[in-house]
């Protein structure tokens, strides 16, 4: 099992920049992939971002690109989502992902999620 905590979700104004975090612990040498997904109340849960263990390759939403950056840190386990130019539509809340097989990009795939943090974006 795999156990992820999300942090670093608040509220800041349209423009600012915000950092968030994923610590992941258990056995996490069987994780392949990483991500970030958001989701809004009554909408279906969206992908944003996703990078491969050992952070050679990301992929970003159209939504996110060239605003978002996904990183990771192996040694300390932990995930994060630099999120800059950010937008009222950014408003969600965030959860950070892990798959052992499959695509990071796709709900279906994921087999552990933290339990998301929220960011609220005013105009």
């Amino acid at each position: 099992q795999v156990q992820l905590a999300e942090s670093g979700g608040t509220s800041v104004q349209a423009g600012g920049s915000l950092r968030l975090s994923c610590a992941a612990s258990g056995s996490t040498e069987s994780i392949y992939c990483m991500g970030w997904f958001r989701q809004v109340p009554g909408k279906e849960r969206e992908w944003v971002a996703r990078i491969y263990i050992d952070g050679s390759i990301t992929h970003y939403a159209d939504s996110a690109k060239g605003r978002f950056t996904i990183s990771r840190d192996n040694a300390e386990k932990s995930l994060y989502l630099q999120m800059d130019d950010l937008k009222p539509e950014d408003t969600s809340k965030y959860y950070c992902a892990a798959a052992s097989w499959g695509t990071c990009s796709a709900a279906k795939y994921i087999g552990y999620w933290g339990q998301g943090t929220q960011v609220t974006v005013s105009s």
